[in-house]
């Protein structure tokens, strides 16, 4: 297996998440062995937000740092493991809501894709930008 950063720049429609990461320096964190668990936004998310949303934020690697670390728990959480709970302390400090009733839900976000394993943790694709507040 490989690690977060390495299965995020390896599959297609996370060039916006791996540019963003990178971006913010959080590339060698999210090599450490964690484990992390990552709500990953795909291209489709990133394209969602406001026209220009983005490259503000690249420009600002503080910011984007806490919005990407809005996206990261610490430990290996599965779908089953959150299944479980009503909400997740992120990285950045605050709590991410999880509601897996009908749909796997973060926040505003729908899981398209759980329990995706690396080496350092376990990855969930989400169609949202996940937004603090």
């Amino acid at each position: 297996m490989t690690d977060i950063v390495d299965i995020a720049v390896n599959t297609d429609g996370f060039s916006t998440l791996v540019a963003a990461v990178k971006a913010a320096n959080l590339v060698e964190t999210l090599k450490t062995p964690g484990p992390f668990t990552v709500f990953a936004p795909n291209d489709a998310a990133f394209a969602k937000l406001p026209p220009g949303t983005v490259e503000t934020l690249v420009q600002n690697p503080p910011q984007l740092a806490r919005i990407l670390t809005y996206h990261v728990v610490s430990g290996k959480l599965t779908k089953a493991d959150l299944s479980q709970v009503d909400s997740v302390d992120s990285i950045e400090g605050s709590p991410i809501s999880i509601n897996c009733t009908d749909t796997f839900e973060v926040k505003n976000a729908t899981v398209i894709a759980a329990d995706i394993e690396a080496d350092n943790g376990i990855i969930h694709v989400i169609d949202n930008v996940i937004l603090m507040g």
